[in-house]
């Protein structure tokens, strides 16, 4: 059995990474340290002095706006100092304004070009926005400005997946490994990148390695349970997914990926009961109520898929699959106007989104009613 359609898997792991304590951006005193203040002081500036202090005074009350309006007037003051911009960039980040943030990274940059901090804080920003290619630029400087830096090479390493350069983001994890090797989600990572390659054995080595160092991070289960099954051993497979699932009882991912499992081997109502604890976990989670209402409309019971994706409709009301799947529920009911509505908005979004195959299907759809 093949379950290479776990797809979704290792965007899952990839995507996870980069918000976590391994990918973080740099503490403040590090953009700024104490030392700054000296700098400032050396101007025998008064005023830039106060500004510094009042923003120092309000970035740890929590004012943060504040803060930033109070940074940027000491910008004002003194143009060449980078460490003026990097607190600016630090803190539209703190906000997620990670865009304000390369900016002010960049800027910091441009004035001490040779500092890695700047570099790597910039490179996180960037790929906070999803510009994966600028991301990739910065963490590579930081990295040849600082060798032993880890988040620069694992934050290289996952916006060199992102970008499908699987080759480089393993050497980059490689890179990491060398810097602490004893790390389970470098492991992880490094597995993760070998799963997405369709390298399961490799995966697999990997990810036993990780678990070793670390059995009880449910992340590591559910990589290793995809690379089992992959490899056709099911119950081992199985195992691990389930262990996933018990040490992270509230990761509705899991349970949506072990309903991915049981629908791969003909277990529709085992698949349905995970995508539905996977939905109550995450309501967020698109992919289980695709999957769900996909399975109701196989059964042709389509009420259930009629209530399942209208539920993620006004949950995501600019998705044109979900009123396409939506349209084919109703129209399993022969609710013919409702499914043409239906048909009709999925028509319109898919066109606002230049999805041609989407736009054809839903054209296909509306003609099979007669409102071509």
């Amino acid at each position: 059995m093949n379950f290479s359609l776990l797809r979704r898997h290792t965007l899952f792991t990839v995507s996870v990474l980069l918000s976590t304590s391994l990918v973080s951006l740099p503490p403040l005193l590090t953009v700024v340290p104490p030392a700054a203040a000296q700098t400032i002081a050396a101007d025998n500036d008064e005023r830039l002095n106060q500004l510094f202090e009042q923003g120092q005074d309000l970035v740890q009350a929590g004012n943060l706006p504040q803060a930033i309006e109070v940074y940027q007037q000491a910008a004002a003051i003194a143009p060449d100092n980078a460490r003026i911009f990097s607190a600016i960039g630090f803190l539209q980040a703190r906000q997620n304004n990670f865009q304000a943030a390369a900016e002010a990274y960049q800027k910091a940059v441009s004035l001490e070009s040779d500092n890695a901090d700047f570099h790597y804080a910039l490179g996180f920003s960037q790929a906070s926005l999803g510009n994966y290619e600028e991301a990739a630029q910065a963490y590579e400087q930081a990295t040849q400005l600082d060798r032993n830096n880890v988040d620069a090479h694992l934050g290289l390493g996952v916006v060199l997946a992102r970008q499908g350069n699987l080759e480089g983001a393993i050497a980059a994890y490689r890179r990491v490994l060398a810097l602490r090797p004893n790390n389970a989600r470098i492991y992880e990572s490094i597995g993760s990148a070998y799963l997405q390659k369709g390298d399961y054995e490799d995966a697999l080595q990997a990810l036993q390695q990780a678990a070793r160092l670390d059995a009880r991070r449910g992340s590591i289960q559910l990589n290793l349970g995809v690379a089992l099954l992959n490899l056709g051993n099911t119950q081992a497979g199985m195992d691990a997914l389930k262990r996933a699932a018990d040490l992270e009882p509230r990761n509705g991912m899991i349970r949506m990926q072990i309903g991915d499992v049981y629908q791969a081997q003909g277990n529709a109502e085992q698949a349905i009961n995970l995508y539905q604890q996977a939905i109550s976990l995450q309501p967020d989670l698109k992919e289980a109520y695709v999957e769900l209402g996909q399975l109701y409309l196989e059964q042709q019971n389509y009420l259930l898929a009629i209530v399942t994706y209208r539920e993620l409709t006004q949950r995501a009301p600019e998705d044109a699959d979900a009123h396409f799947y939506l349209g084919q529920a109703l129209q399993g009911r022969n609710r013919t106007d409702e499914a043409i509505a239906a048909f009709e908005k999925a028509r319109d979004l898919y066109e606002q989104q230049n999805n041609r195959d989407g736009l054809a299907q839903a054209e296909d759809a509306l003609d099979e009613l007669g409102q071509g």
